[in-house]
């Protein structure tokens, strides 16, 4: 029998999200992911050494003992496209597309969308999307302020198609942290990691119920990182004018990222003489950060980047400024669909650093803050899309 070897091409990811009360439910997420995903396990581990002098002969015991205290967190990372679609109708699942309303407006990676800022599970009662009709669907952080966040399973196929391929199953996944890159000449990414209690190998892949965008027509939902633009309007037009005093300075993005984290940590007890496994996570301080780059320039209207770098430096009573920033990934409202808009009302900018290239430009840093500490307002991000049929 030749031996049977297994290629990342090969692979399929199957998500099965669970609800408030950590149980599984019936929906069953396909997820297309990239080349490079990722997962692992380790160990922590207790090295015991003797350090001794020696003996009456001569003789100076040396050797060590290792002990298996628990295993750590399981790690996982992988990539999608950001692809939103509208809904054509029909029984959830059945048609390949999420929802029964005609024209509502979903995204293939919902599932991961909704775990990074919500406990309960995709249409739950307190989950993170708001759906408006066929305008859009909006993902917020309003119900993301709890010390656990949604837990999900993760399955791994390897070698699908195989009469004998390999499965793992990631138990009770969660999201830490998500990265939006605006890569020019690029499709729209979603990079994605977090972690899970124990990785296992199972004899059978759950079946998906639930698999958008896998279709043959399926292929006008990807957004165009190219067409994106972002809107810059500070909300202290006495410090910071803008044009025409109005607060809003214009700039055309070369690039730029966006990360939202959950600073999560897991916890793991350490009953001596058992491998212990890990109890669960607990989250940590909610942040959106991230950067843009534009061109130094001057036009001959409008505040430019030159106004905004000026504005940002001058600005030494101005403990904490804040901008609205909306990045239109994939273009404006007017111009473009499929895209998703990051919308950060109150982003504070740090001074720009210059890049000296062929033609100079600035970097931007910015960090997204809530209107006061008790609020979950940092960000909002709205998608719509095509319809896909």
């Amino acid at each position: 029998m030749a031996d049977t070897f297994y290629f990342s091409r090969d692979t399929k990811v199957h998500i099965t999200p669970n609800d408030s009360a950590g149980t599984a439910t019936s929906d069953v997420y396909y997820i297309p992911v990239l080349d490079g995903f990722s997962f692992s396990q380790a160990t922590n581990v207790t090295e015991v050494t003797l350090n001794e002098m020696a003996t009456t002969a001569g003789v100076s015991r040396r050797a060590r003992q290792m002990f298996t205290d628990s295993y750590a967190p399981a790690e996982w990372s992988f990539q999608t496209y950001i692809r939103p679609f509208a809904s054509y109708g029909g029984t959830r699942g059945t048609d390949g597309h999420s929802s029964a309303t005609d024209g509502e407006h979903h995204v293939v990676e919902e599932a991961l969308w909704n775990a990074l800022v919500a406990a309960d599970e995709p249409t739950g009662t307190n989950d993170g999307w708001t759906y408006t009709g066929t305008t859009k669907a909006t993902l917020s952080a309003a119900n993301s302020n709890t010390v656990a966040l949604n837990t999900f399973t993760i399955e791994v196929e390897m070698g699908s198609g195989k009469s004998e391929p390999v499965i793992y199953k990631l138990d009770n996944a969660v999201v830490n942290e998500v990265s939006i890159d605006f890569d020019i000449d690029g499709i729209a990414t979603a990079s994605w990691s977090g972690f899970a209690s124990i990785i296992t190998e199972e004899s059978s892949m759950s079946t998906a119920t639930i698999y958008e965008g896998t279709a043959a027509a399926d292929t006008n939902n990807f957004i165009r990182n190219r067409l994106t633009d972002l809107t810059i309007t500070a909300a202290d037009t006495s410090t910071f004018p803008g044009a025409s005093s109005n607060g809003i300075y214009t700039s055309t993005l070369t690039g730029g990222s966006v990360t939202i984290s959950n600073n999560m940590t897991y916890l793991t007890p350490e009953t001596l003489g058992i491998i212990n496994q890990p109890l669960g996570h607990v989250t940590g301080t909610r942040s959106i950060s991230g950067n843009f780059t534009c061109y130094l320039n001057t036009p001959s209207s409008g505040a430019s980047s030159a106004d905004l770098f000026e504005d940002l430096i001058e600005a030494t009573t101005k403990i904490t400024n804040s901008f609205d920033l909306a990045f239109s990934v994939g273009g404006s409202a007017s111009t473009s669909i499929p895209r998703m808009v990051i919308n950060v009302d109150k982003a504070h900018l740090e001074v720009p650093t210059h890049s000296i290239d062929d033609i100079v430009s600035l970097e931007v840093n910015f960090h997204g803050l809530p209107t006061s500490v008790d609020t979950t307002d940092e960000y909002t991000i709205d998608f719509v899309g095509p319809d896909v049929t």
